[in-house]
């Protein structure tokens, strides 16, 4: 056993996974095998609305090779999301499901598609929120959905205070409209599933976010009990928070327990790109009103969100797009509304911060033309207005004792910690905020620079378990039933156990991501392993410890509170030649493993507990080109206390260099006359790649969070949200337009620039009080 004399978290550890990965020994649901494993493929619709009137599948099933067939007319009647069947008689995006094949290999798989004779019935289709709002707009789930294509009949609608007194007060009132279109998250492992039966129970190997919601998933589609189904995640090559969300695993196994072998399903490149899942398109407009000191008196934000074929994670990005606007900046009045809309395009789904992002942009952009407005240096205007450590004002409206939302709306709870000042003061100081860019020798290249600041959820999720047993060996095990996404958990919650038995974390064995084996855990999603599974092992851990020194105690003659748990033995403080192994003190026990478990439900009742950051940017616009290099990103953040600071570093440059192609080169096009995917492609979706990515230096505010475990607070979402306005305002500061639309393509900047040079102020573009032009694309 490893001996160790230092803290266990604190520390740039090796990831646990990192020599399997780089050494190719990493085994992902595409690589996995089984004896008489099939193939399959997916029939998709050309259609982007349409009725299945009739599948025939006689020449198919014919073809020698082919094992099984699923058609809508044929499938199990359960459902995978409320609004999402196994297989469906009506399609609704082009790229829907229609049917799936099983054979020996994957060409007899695609040859078997091409012999499926469907007859469809062709309906019309909307692909803009607006349209699809519209009186008479043809209703895309008419089952169970009485607000026609507005998700849940209403908008959501939060206020705080009341914005129309808050406008009343205001001596300056800006206001603005924002695009961000469909970005797809493009992870280099499509989703992929494999199924297997063994008598009526089932196993699926998938892509997974939380093996445990899918076997529930599961059981409740097919309609058996969850005690028959085991899901296991394997390695997954990026989650983005956006796997699955889709069909996969239920298409597999029905397919598979027809076939009666087992069947691998994989997405190719275009199938993910087109009906994986998507950061929705959102229209926002954002009004403001400010004292001429420059401080605010309300914020009041409408978004639009175009939700795409199915629900998914939608309600969750429209509440988190605006919790920006809603808590970002101290308001006493602020209101935000989302519309939730169905439409006939691919389907937004999660994907890395959710909405915030798009809320962000808007958020931040703003708040900059407004500084100027005013006469202020931005950094100064968000120093003045930066929502503080107390919270917002207003009233606590939770009942005592309940856990307050990490996402608030109400005023009168103090933040955990809060450390945004930090950050701001910290990352200006690194970029040398308000020194002037120094500008290139040649006259068509402006550079310039711009910061954003920004608030998101720290950690509280869903309930989390974990457990930690050591057995008379000495193995020391951590069983969680989490998934890695390629964040790292596992590395960091090895090392919070570590932490608590004086261990070092290589020294852990990681029982994980198998619902077989493993306490029922919730999806990795919003940043909430490190918190709310760490939680739980920290808490396993300490009671692993109380019971080794209670028995270690009796051997060792000595009082609990004499004793010292370091190193994988336990020693008399002051005589550590009187020492027991670990093993040693378990063969003490009356069982072969001494174990101890926790369940939290992670949270505070009398606290806010939020991640913050601020980023500064500095870019390079080609005035002859269009095209914008980003040279210097200073990133400052406040996590709590970083626990591994290698893989924290690895977060915040992941985040912002896989934001650059949000902010300026990725857009999922459709086709307006036949709602097709034009770009489903590496070729086509422009994103980044190292050539790109800008100098990174990252700042970590000195925060301890207080309720944190081991001090900690969220940090894997959290650098995605500041990027686009950071960019986008030093765009500003660089060549004198503000962008309203994203993301900033050389074309856009080529054509703004003709305008300024034109000096005509077209219906798209307005004047800026700050002497600037406002161009939305």
């Amino acid at each position: 056993m490893t001996s160790s004399t230092t803290a266990a978290t604190g520390q740039s550890v090796i990831r646990t996974d990192l020599r399997d990965k780089l050494t190719g020994q990493a085994k992902y649901t595409a690589d996995l095998k089984l004896p008489g494993m099939l193939h399959a493929l997916v029939l998709r619709s050309p259609h982007p609305h349409a009725n299945i009137l009739s599948v025939d599948t006689q020449a198919a099933a014919r073809l020698p090779g082919v094992y099984a067939i699923v058609t809508p007319f044929d499938v199990p009647p359960g459902k995978v999301a409320p609004d999402l069947a196994i297989l469906d008689r009506r399609v609704r995006f082009v790229g829907d499901e229609v049917a799936a094949v099983a054979a020996a290999d994957l060409d007899i798989a695609r040859q078997a598609l091409s012999l499926l004779e469907v007859e469809y019935q062709a309906l019309p289709f909307v692909l803009e929120p607006e349209d699809a709002l519209k009186p008479g707009a043809i209703v895309i789930h008419p089952e169970g959905n009485p607000g026609g294509n507005l998700v849940g009949g209403k908008p959501l609608s939060l206020e705080r205070g009341s914005v129309a007194e808050g406008f009343a007060q205001a001596e300056l009132v800006l206001e603005e409209e924002y695009f961000i279109p469909v970005h797809s998250a493009t992870a280099l492992e499509p989703r992929a599933a494999l199924a297997a039966w063994e008598g009526d129970s089932l196993t699926v190997w998938k892509s997974s976010r939380g093996v445990h919601v899918d076997r529930a998933t599961l059981a409740e589609a097919l309609g058996i009990p969850p005690a028959k189904v085991r899901v296991v995640g394997p390695y997954l090559g990026a989650g983005f928070g956006n796997k699955d969300e889709s069909r996969l695993g239920a298409l597999a196994a029905v397919l598979a327990q027809r076939a009666g072998r087992p069947v691998r399903l994989e997405y190719s490149r275009q199938d993910e790109f087109v009906a994986g899942r998507t950061r929705h398109a959102a229209r926002i407009r954002i009004k403001a009103g400010f004292k001429r000191d420059g401080s605010i008196t309300a914020i009041h934000t409408i978004a639009t969100l175009n939700k795409g074929a199915y629900l998914a994670s939608g309600p969750g990005v429209a509440r988190r797009l605006g919790q920006g606007s809603l808590y970002l900046y101290h308001c006493a009045n602020s209101k935000y509304e989302a519309y939730l809309v169905y439409t006939n395009r691919p389907t937004g789904g999660s994907y890395r911060a959710l909405g915030a992002p798009q809320g962000h942009f808007a958020l931040e952009t703003l708040m900059d033309r407004a500084a100027e407005a005013l006469g202020i240096d931005p950094l100064e205007f968000r120093l003045k207005n930066q929502v503080r450590a107390e919270g917002q004002p207003g009233r606590r409206t939770t009942p005592p004792g309940q856990n307050i939302d990490s996402q608030p709306l109400e005023g009168g709870v103090p933040f955990s910690s809060n450390g945004l000042d930090q950050c701001l003061r910290l990352g200006a100081q690194a970029f040398g905020w308000g020194e002037p860019a120094e500008q290139p020798a040649d006259p068509a290249k402006k550079r310039g620079r711009g910061m954003s600041m920004m608030i998101y959820r720290g950690g509280p999720g869903f309930a989390s378990a974990a457990e930690v047993r050591i057995d008379r060996s000495g193995v020391i095990s951590l069983v969680c039933g989490l998934m890695d996404v390629g964040e790292g958990a596992t590395t960091v919650l090895a090392q919070m156990a570590a932490q608590g038995l004086g261990l070092d974390s290589r020294d852990i064995r990681l029982i994980f991501a198998d619902s077989a084996t493993t306490p029922n855990a919730p999806i990795t999603a919003g940043s909430t392993a490190t918190f709310s599974t760490g939680t739980a092992v920290v808490q396993a851990a300490t009671s692993l410890r109380g019971q080794l020194l209670e028995l270690a105690a009796d051997g060792l003659e000595a009082p609990v509170d004499n004793l010292e748990l370091s190193g994988g033995a336990v020693y008399v403080k002051g005589d550590p030649a009187r020492r027991m192994s670990l093993a040693e003190v378990v063969r003490r026990a009356a069982s072969d493993v001494l174990s101890a478990s926790a369940s939290v439900n992670p949270g505070s009742p009398n606290h806010i507990i939020n991640s913050f950051g601020a980023h500064f940017a500095q870019v390079e616009v080609d005035t002859g080109t269009g095209q914008v290099r980003v040279l210097r990103y200073v990133a400052a953040h406040d996590s709590g206390r970083i626990l591994n600071p290698r893989l924290a570093l690895n977060q915040v440059e992941g985040g912002i260099s896989q934001m650059l192609g949000f902010a300026l080169s990725e857009e999922l096009v459709t086709d307006g006359p036949t709602g097709i995917t034009l770009n489903g492609s590496y070729l086509e979706h422009k994103c980044p790649t190292i050539l790109d990515y800008p100098d990174i230096q990252i700042i970590f505010a000195d925060v301890v969070d207080p309720i944190g475990p081991l001090g900690a607070k969220a940090l894997g979402e959290v650098p995605a949200v500041g990027v686009a306005p950071a960019i986008a305002n030093a765009i500003y500061d660089a060549i004198g337009v503000r962008f309203t639309r994203l993301p900033i393509t050389p074309q856009r900047v080529l054509e703004a620039l003709s305008l300024q040079r034109s000096a005509v102020s077209p219906p798209t573009t307005r004047s800026n009080r700050g002497g600037g032009l406002i161009a939305d694309g």
